[in-house]
């Protein structure tokens, strides 16, 4: 049973206990799993921020916010009060309820992916079958409201930059795709929780990264592109195009884009880990860990270890799967504050003559040895 669910039907029998109706209850259980997912988010959200700054910083061989709590971790919060205080404008001519309507349409397809996101074992929100294909499927709404945004917006600026971001997702969402259908059928599913159970057999040798090294390096520059990260955020280029589609964006409404950049980070990041490193997974086999432990210690210290072991197991597995998350994070924001922006000719030029053709060939090169071997 998943660690999830059981959650959710513990918190029912203590409501119950407690004498509270059974439709208020059926309403809790509703709402709770969304509650995770909000709190994932925010936390996710505020943690990626304080890093991006204290990164940047360090880069640049300065030091970052520092003032609003220990070492400036409160200062993406702050920010946000900020912006919930501003004043929330709509361009006079541009279409109120596009314009309204475009930050919604990016963030919540986002929020959505965190639902087939595997955190440990047993625990995922909503473990289907086709969950990797969900992700493909509803990130590909996003540019869609980034398009409506840069529409409604009414400025030549702000349709340049939504144009560009609908040029630029489905130049590298297609070899984002070809990327992941080659570890589906390496794997032999499309389950995000059995692909990274497909990894678990021999500790870090079991990870896919070393079977598709092509097919990392082209999923992690895509992921970069699809999230508009630096080198690859034309969309919003300010030497160009003021802002992109931000441009006529103001308080919460671009505090949305914001958040929504960053989601998309993480989750990238989270996808990355995995179909390429093993998720949840240690690096040394547990079957070895257990040989080990049978030989060093009594019977009697093993069953109390293993009780143990079943009680802290989610928190390591959650544990892991952040620590490999955030180092790829760090080398995104890394690739953000060392490399120039490209042209948007380069950009397109990359997606369609050179990851593509890479994508392409891994796919058809992974087919052939599943069909050979098997």
């Amino acid at each position: 049973m998943s660690f999830i669910i059981k959650l959710k039907l513990n918190a029912i029998k203590l409501m119950m206990n407690f004498g509270i109706s059974e439709d208020i209850v059926y309403l809790i259980s509703i709402c709770l799993p969304i509650i995770l997912v909000l709190i994932i988010v925010i936390v996710g959200v505020l943690v990626s921020v304080w890093l991006e700054r204290k990164i940047a910083a360090g880069v640049q061989q300065r030091i970052g916010p520092e003032y609003a709590g220990s070492l400036g971790i409160m200062q993406a919060i702050v920010d946000g009060i900020k912006l919930l205080m501003k004043e929330d404008i709509i361009p006079a001519q541009g279409d109120r309820w596009l314009f309204s309507l475009g930050p919604v349409i990016v963030v919540i397809p986002v929020i959505l992916s965190y639902l087939v996101v595997p955190f440990g074992k047993s625990i995922i929100l909503s473990d289907i079958r086709l969950g990797i294909f969900f992700w493909i499927v509803i990130s590909s709404i996003t540019p869609l409201g980034l398009l409506i945004a840069g529409y409604a917006s009414n400025n030549k600026y702000s349709l340049l930059g939504g144009l560009r971001a609908a040029a630029q997702s489905i130049s590298y969402e297609i070899p984002l795709a070809l990327c992941v259908l080659s570890i589906s059928l390496l794997c032999n599913t499309l389950s995000t929780s059995e692909i990274v159970q497909e990894q678990s057999k021999y500790g870090i040798l079991s990870w896919n990264i070393w079977r598709q090294p092509v097919g990392f390096i082209t999923f992690f520059i895509a992921s970069l592109a699809e999230c508009e990260r630096l080198p690859f955020d034309l969309p919003e280029a300010e030497e160009e195009i003021v802002a992109g589609y931000q441009t006529e964006y103001s308080g919460i409404k671009f505090g949305i884009f914001y958040i929504a950049s960053y989601l998309n980070l993480l989750v990238s990041s989270l996808f990355a880990v995995v179909l390429y490193l093993g998720g949840w997974n240690f690096s040394i086999p547990m079957t070895l860990i257990s040989i080990i432990s049978m030989y060093k210690w009594s019977n009697l210290l093993l069953v109390s270890s293993t009780l143990i072991l079943e009680l802290i197991t989610p928190i390591i597995h959650i544990s892991i799967m952040l620590a490999k998350t955030y180092l790829l994070i760090f080398l995104s924001i890394l690739a953000r504050w060392t490399l120039p922006r490209i042209r948007i000719d380069q950009l397109l030029n990359l997606g369609w003559k050179f990851l593509l053709p890479m994508a392409m060939g891994n796919l058809l090169l992974t087919a052939s040895f599943k069909l050979t071997l098997f």
